[in-house]
């Protein structure tokens, strides 16, 4: 698939999402409504869901941070990225069939994403632990080392997903975690973050499964100022420079290149974005999950749009920001060399003047970036060989 290797050629300083997440429990409010209430953050009181049993040949393994981490977003932003190497002691190979994410200070916890780090790669792990002051390691986009496979993510509204039990992560002996936290401060109006030290619980199997990987198909955001919006960020050039001094990366360069991806190099500004990727090796497809940020209104996943069989793999109309999960397909699909995938979403920039957390901000040009008051369009998809 293209998808994976074009995201590391687009953000090589931000390769991944999900990876960012906003701030906001919201389910987007129709066109013409107003948010009924002002939510500021997901619901940090929702109760644990309990854990599905165990099946034949699996074990619960949770761990956490080593230390608490106190956030510190950079260059006067309200995210930082920040990514902990977690050693879940593993003697033996096996395959993560599950993960549960705890998220030990959900007022500024807002995403997670699991790299599998090789036992042969974790020393060079600890080399960049070992080089910033503090608890881990600043890691806008993706795990900020080489040769991290994502396993596995967390966002508002996801639950573990349990798959079919013959399929699973490879996880060898001696291989450690990387989990990449989203930390927002916007909910919290300057007051200060305070501590977290979140873990994770793993399913881990000891038996012999058909290994699962991660890919991702993404779309180019670029929604303008509404009509009744002014200001210095609603230009284009402006916004994006924005971005880049709040992540300290090139997200001009990342803009042109889902641009060139996607659109053949071609600005076409406007509320809805697409991109059509094409399959070069043949998988199959396990399940799916749509991101966007809180100015989402709907996201669609299709396989060869406008040809004979044409098939949505996702379809959420009416986006939730709550409700990320990952949605299993009813059956396993092969998708085949130069079958084409298609991301479509839609956003709508009039939600920003009433969503509480927005609306204090200054209106802006949104591009693809990572913060709460950015965008992104993304499906995120579990597959195997085929």
């Amino acid at each position: 698939m293209t998808s994976a290797r074009l995201w590391a050629l687009v953000l090589p300083a931000v390769a991944v999402l999900l990876a960012s997440c906003g701030t906001a429990t919201r389910t987007a409010p129709a066109a013409g409504t107003t948010p009924a209430t002002g939510h500021g953050m997901h619901d940090s009181a929702a109760p644990a869901k309990a854990a599905a049993a165990l099946r034949e040949g699996e074990r619960f393994a949770t761990v956490t941070m080593e230390h608490p981490y106190s956030p510190a977003p950079p260059n006067g932003g309200t995210d930082e990225y920040r990514c902990f190497l977690i050693d879940p002691k593993l003697a033996a190979d096996g395959f993560l069939t599950g993960t549960q994410f705890a998220a030990q200070n959900s007022a500024i916890v807002h995403h997670a994403i699991f790299f599998r780090v090789g036992p042969g790669d974790v020393a060079q792990v600890r080399d960049v632990d070992a080089a910033q002051d503090g608890e881990g390691w600043r890691c806008f986009g993706n795990a900020g080392v080489q040769d991290a496979d994502w396993i596995g993510h967390w966002a508002p509204g996801t639950d573990e997903v349990l798959l079919d039990q013959n399929l699973g992560y490879p996880m060898p002996a001696g291989s450690a975690l990387v989990i990449q936290v989203h930390y927002s401060t916007l909910a919290l109006d300057g007051g200060p973050a305070g501590s977290d030290q979140s873990g994770v619980r793993l399913r881990l199997s000891s038996k012999p499964l058909t290994p699962l990987r991660t890919e991702l198909f993404q779309a180019p955001i670029e929604l303008p100022c509404t009509s009744q919006e002014s200001g210095p960020l609603c230009d284009r050039k402006a916004a994006i420079a924005d971005v880049s001094r709040r992540f300290d990366h090139s997200a001009d360069a990342e803009t042109e290149m889902l641009l060139k991806w996607c659109n053949d190099g071609k600005l076409r500004p406007g509320p809805t974005q697409r991109c059509d990727q094409k399959i070069e090796q043949p998988v199959t497809l396990h399940a799916l999950a749509g991101h966007m940020h809180l100015l989402g209104r709907s996201i669609k996943v299709e396989l060869n749009p406008g040809k004979p069989g044409a098939k949505a793999l996702l379809d959420v109309p009416e986006y939730n920001f709550d409700n990320q999960a990952l949605q299993p397909l009813p059956s396993p699909m092969k998708l085949r060399r130069g079958d084409v995938v298609r991301v479509t979403c839609t956003h709508d920039a009039s939600l920003r003047a009433r969503l509480p957390l927005l609306k204090k901000l200054p209106p802006r040009y949104v591009v693809w970036g990572e913060g709460t008051q950015d965008e992104m369009c993304l499906g995120i998809a579990v597959v195997s060989a085929a």
